[in-house]
């Protein structure tokens, strides 16, 4: 029995995992900034989109180890 390959959206997934993860901590940046005031939802909401992009790396290598 030949081992079956495996499916070919798997980038596409992959990316909306990233997108996705990134989206999520900026909106949770956003609104903690929007909780203290001022112009921290800004700041905030900025961190939370480069957190983003290192917490969606860490899920994307997780779920795919093999891409």
């Amino acid at each position: 029995m030949t081992p079956s390959k495996p499916p070919t959206n798997r980038g596409a997934v992959a990316g909306s995992l990233l997108v996705g993860t990134m989206v999520l901590c900026a909106a949770i940046g956003f609104g903690a900034g929007a909780l203290i005031g001022g112009s921290a939802d800004v700041i905030l909401g900025l961190a939370g989109l480069f957190a983003g992009v290192v917490a969606g790396i860490l899920v994307v290598r997780g779920r795919f180890g093999d891409l």
